[in-house]
């Protein structure tokens, strides 16, 4: 009964919000004779500015449906196994622009599967370039997991990436960037709750992250460095080289900001290096991570002395390389690791992955096919199919 009243309430919330959505939607339809339509091209969502300009709105859907097969070896005396799903992977509603002045933005992103609100941050051009963001929102981690979902070349992210970012969080960050020379220079510095966007405020930690990079050849069209696929096909290299520091007080989930939840708390720390390079249609994506739990060990034991659950620590890189044809196919391929720390128990594992993607429009239509081969240590391989679409209005 208990169980059941949770997901009454969860379920309540949801109705909750998505009739608050409907009618916000709605209130803009009625005022709309208030408003100019600023765009309504596919991709780029439906847009109004009010005619005394003391606001801006984008509304935007996005949805991955999901086909996924996966077969694993026989091994010893466990027969072989396949397995397939049929899934939406991603839903997403969107809601962003400015109020009273371009200098005071904000972002709302509500997930349709998980029923939760991923984005809702406030984002104050205070001075110059200097920017505050306040509020929910991704902190200044390794690249991919900064990178939008809607805008990977291969059906999803990395291995790496899945077992070692620092997700999103609650709390306030501070943005700039600037020029120097003819190479860019961006910074990012945040100070968030610690416990990620789905126990929030269960934690008696602070966490704190900066991030640093270098563009020494410029800046990328379109933002390219945070999109993979050079789908605008730079005519120029383009670098971007980045570091993050990211340290958690008393984490109590698996992974920092997400994961299982543990029965111990412990000081997690987290550095990552990345790099993009994009030319004439070639995109190289490479990173390396390594996660920690400085002050002791990352497994929680019994009595006995026997491992019972453990953070999550160790290294990891990830390399992918990618080809976008003029007729905007693209093949990809990708080689990702995960070598976990020995305290952890936890078997090493590999992913090769090798794709194909049309882009119809951009990342916001496209078609992407993946196979992988998954390998564990004392384990038996998995060979995994995916194909899935992305639809973004």
């Amino acid at each position: 009964m208990i169980f059941a009243s949770v997901e009454t309430r969860h379920n309540m919330k949801r109705i909750i919000l998505l009739f608050s959505l409907f009618v916000i939607i709605a209130s803009s339809a009625q005022v709309s004779a208030q408003l100019d339509t600023i765009s309504s091209v596919f991709g780029k969502g439906i847009r109004f500015v009010a005619r005394d300009s003391s606001f801006y709105v984008k509304f935007g859907f996005r949805i991955q449906p999901n086909f996924t097969a996966r077969y694993t070896d026989a091994f010893e005396g466990e027969p072989s196994l396949l397995e397939q799903r049929f899934v939406i992977r991603r839903s997403r509603l969107k809601l962003d622009g400015w109020a009273f002045s371009p200098k005071l933005a904000y972002k709302f992103e509500y997930d349709l599967v998980g029923g939760f609100i991923r984005d809702a941050v406030v984002k104050w051009n205070f001075a110059g370039k200097f920017k505050l963001w306040v509020g929910q929102a991704k902190l200044p981690g390794n690249r991919q997991r900064v990178i939008s979902s809607q805008k990977q070349q291969f059906v999803e992210r990395s291995l790496m990436n899945i077992m070692y970012n620092i997700d999103r969080d609650v709390g306030v960050q501070l943005h700039h960037d600037f020029m120097l020379g003819k190479s860019q220079i961006k910074w990012a510095l945040s100070v968030a709750q610690g416990d990620g966007i789905i126990y929030k405020g269960w934690g008696e930690g602070l966490d704190y992250t900066a991030r640093l990079e270098w563009l020494p050849f410029g800046k990328f069209m379109k933002n390219g460095d945070y999109f993979e696929a050079d789908l605008l096909r730079e005519q120029t290299p383009k670098l971007a080289i980045g570091a993050t520091y990211d340290f958690n007080e008393k984490a109590f989930q698996d992974r920092g900001q997400w994961g299982f939840v543990l029965e111990e708390e412990r000081d997690m720390q987290a550095i990552f290096v990345d790099a993009i390079l994009k030319y004439r249609g070639i995109s190289v994506l490479g990173e390396y991570s390594a996660k920690s739990t400085p002050n002791g060990s990352p497994a929680i034991t019994d009595t006995t002395g026997a491992v019972t659950s453990s953070f999550i620590t160790g290294t990891g890189y990830n390399v992918q390389l990618g080809y976008v044809f003029k007729c905007n196919w693209e093949v990809a391929g990708r080689y990702s690791i995960a070598d976990y720390e020995e305290a952890t128990e936890r078997p090493d594992e590999a992913e090769y992955t090798f794709a194909i993607s049309k882009y119809l429009v951009g990342h916001s239509l496209k078609i992407q096919f993946d196979t992988s081969l998954l390998t564990e240590v004392d384990n038996p391989d998995t060979y995994r199919a995916r194909l899935q679409m992305e639809l973004a209005f």
